[in-house]
């Protein structure tokens, strides 16, 4: 397939923002928008221009196949005419009638093969290529779009919004066929006879009238539709994600009865959508027989008078029956426009967010960059940093501090104290207000993500694991590990045994999010998949928190040896698992209160002190105070 191209950003004017993405449906995730939005379609255009050829080639087959359909009442009308001329003429042409209504068959066939396998190759190119660019965007985007945004609402988004551009694409192929048709049927029928042809098509401004009245109407009933489908379908969602809590609580006969409420809301609004969709079909029918019965009084009347031919009120008859099948499909498209207009401008507005955390056009690469000495290589350092998640909202006001090459520091201190901030910081997640993050002793800003990835890694609290074997997870962050890497990494966290003992050992296919697993065995797997990578730097978030003290005392005695050598940024509650760093620093409210030695910090009298002399577990059972 081609590639899309590379979209200019923000070409419409004041575009509506995406921060909105957690707001309420009716505001973000807009079912009906205008029929035709400008701005929508320009940028539909330039992922249709690499497919401009093929698109070219359908509309020309749907010319011809409209000129055939076109053709085939004119052959039957001749035929009729001229069998009426008399027995030895009318044997000939009917032959010659047979011949050249074979050869419109065939050609209409071939045309609208050519025109369905263009289209819908085109279709399915447009649909790969939108979600690859959407998908590789959510990869880059930065961490503070996808922290106010629902998981949900971006799936819907690349997957319903982007349908509906597909099939907005289809339908506007033959819509054009549907205008075709419908002006060669007047413009043929009118030439025909301009009295009947216009008799016929006085229907059409009485069909217009009634479009009028039941559109508003019907648009407010799908609208109604959708909304109870969507809010159905996430309590339906919500349920499956929350089963055992449901059932740990008792919740089945209560949620059940919400749910009953929700799905009969959703049934009486998809029946008065069908109900407004149903009527349409009859009173279009009435109106072609009105139609049909006005060819065949007054047009009969004039063949019998001889003043029109019979093969004429034939071929008539043919077009008004053809001419209402295009009516109530552009009735149909207008609905598939304003959806299509709709999830264009939610998923452009995906496309143009705004990359935050870009590397700078002379990033280097920490591999192959010299550290500003040897004491700094694998050093990281916040030099007055200030930062939040929200403007106005600082999490972390104006900290400093270092932890040198091969030390382990711990970061201890209440929940909201800005501990995994820092964590994120030094990954690059997010950039700083203020101050700078500096690994190796360059500014993270200065080096690319790349070499910075490959230089910190991290081990979080909740760890997530992919579809895949447990070897593939494993070697996850380093594809190149050989099988004895993994063991080994396996073996230092206690988990080889435990992997061996299952029946397809390392091979074994995990469930979704690692589920047959254990939260500690899947700890574990993240903690070995760290391993394997080999960073300079180790960042363990919460790490152990979801682990008995048995299996983290098996931990702290492999990360002993492990992390001799590396720098370590431990963030932790339990006092267990930081005792044996080399530096404790203590966070409060966004700064840092007291930094030092396990030994030192417990003799301080501090918050640390307190902690310790109390035996409490975490530092969220005290209020730190300033020492």
């Amino acid at each position: 397939m081609t590639g899309a191209p590379q979209l200019g950003r923000n070409e419409r004017p004041n575009p509506p923002p995406l921060a909105v993405v957690g707001s309420q449906t009716s505001q973000d995730e807009e079912i009906f928008g205008r029929a035709y939005d400008p701005w929508v379609v320009r940028r539909f255009l330039r992922y249709l221009a690499p497919y401009r050829r093929q698109l070219m080639l359908g509309i020309g087959a749907i010319v011809i196949f409209i000129a055939m359909q076109l053709a085939v009442p004119l052959v039957v009308r001749a035929a009729i005419d001229r069998a009426l001329a008399g027995p030895e003429a009318g044997a000939a042409l009917l032959q010659l009638a047979c011949a050249v209504f074979f050869a419109v068959v065939t050609i209409s066939y071939i045309a609208n093969h050519v025109m369905e396998f263009v289209v819908g190759r085109v279709a399915q190119a447009l649909l790969f290529d939108l979600r690859r660019a959407m998908y590789a965007h959510l990869q880059k985007v930065s961490l503070t779009f996808m922290d106010k945004t629902e998981t949900g609402r971006l799936m819907s988004r690349l997957q319903g919004d982007v349908g509906a551009l597909q099939e907005f694409l289809e339908s506007s192929i033959y819509a054009i066929g549907d205008l075709l048709l419908l002006v060669g049927i007047i413009v043929v029928t009118l030439s025909l006879d301009p009295v009947l042809g216009g008799l016929t098509l006085l229907v059409v401004p009485a069909l217009f009238a009634v479009r009028a009245v039941w559109l508003p109407l019907a648009r407010q009933s799908f609208m109604r539709a959708r909304e109870t489908q969507s809010a159905t379908n996430a309590a339906l969602a919500e349920t499956v994600h929350g089963v055992r809590t449901i059932q740990e609580l008792q919740r089945e006969d209560l949620n059940f009865t919400l749910f009953d409420a929700k799905a009969g809301d959703n049934l009486r609004a998809q029946l008065s959508a069908s109900k407004y969709t149903n009527i349409m079909v009859p009173i279009v029918d009435t109106l072609m027989g009105v139609a049909m019965a006005t060819v065949v009084i007054v047009g009969g009347g004039l063949a019998l008078d001889d003043a029109l031919d019979i093969g004429v009120v034939v071929a008539f008859l043919f077009y008004v029956q053809r001419f209402f099948d295009p009516i109530r499909s552009l009735t149909l498209q207008y609905s598939v426009m304003q959806r299509a207009m709709s999830a264009g401008q939610r998923i452009f507005e995906v496309l143009d967010v705004e990359i935050d955390v870009n590397d700078a056009p002379d990033a280097i690469d920490l591999d192959r960059a010299p550290a500003r000495d040897d004491a700094e290589r694998g050093a990281v350092e916040l030099r007055n940093v200030t930062f939040g998640y929200n403007r106005n909202q600082p999490i972390l006001r104006d900290v400093s501090l270092r932890a040198a090459a091969g030390e382990t520091v711990a970061l201890v201190g209440a929940t909201g104290s800005g501990k995994t901030s820092i964590a994120a910081l030094a990954h690059r997640f997010y950039d700083v207000w203020e101050g700078a993050v500096l690994i190796d002793g360059h500014d993270v800003r200065s080096v690319t993500q790349a070499s910075l990835a490959r230089t910190v890694g991290m081990v979080l609290q909740d760890p997530f694991l992919f579809s895949g074997t447990i070897y593939e997870n494993i070697r996850y962050a380093s594809e190149g590990a050989d099988r004895e890497a993994v063991i080994a990494a396996a073996t230092a966290v206690g988990l080889h045994r435990v992997i061996e003992s299952l029946p397809d050992g390392y091979e074994t296919v995990l469930e979704e999010s690692g589920g047959g697993l254990s939260l500690g065995q899947r700890q574990l797997i993240s903690f070995a998949r760290a391993l394997v990578a080999d960073t300079r730097i180790l960042i363990l978030d919460e790490a152990t928190a979801s682990i008995d003290s048995y299996t983290e005392r098996e931990i702290q005695k492999a990360l002993a040896i492990l992390l001799k050598g590396r720098t370590a940024l431990v963030i932790a509650h339990r006092l267990a698992t930081i005792r044996g760093a080399d530096r404790i620093v203590v966070l409060q409210d966004g700064q840092v209160i007291e930094s030092g030695s396990h030994a030192e910090l417990a003799a301080a009298g501090g918050a640390y002190s307190r902690l310790n002399q109390m035996n409490y577990a975490s530092f969220d059972d005290i209020e730190a105070k300033p020492a």
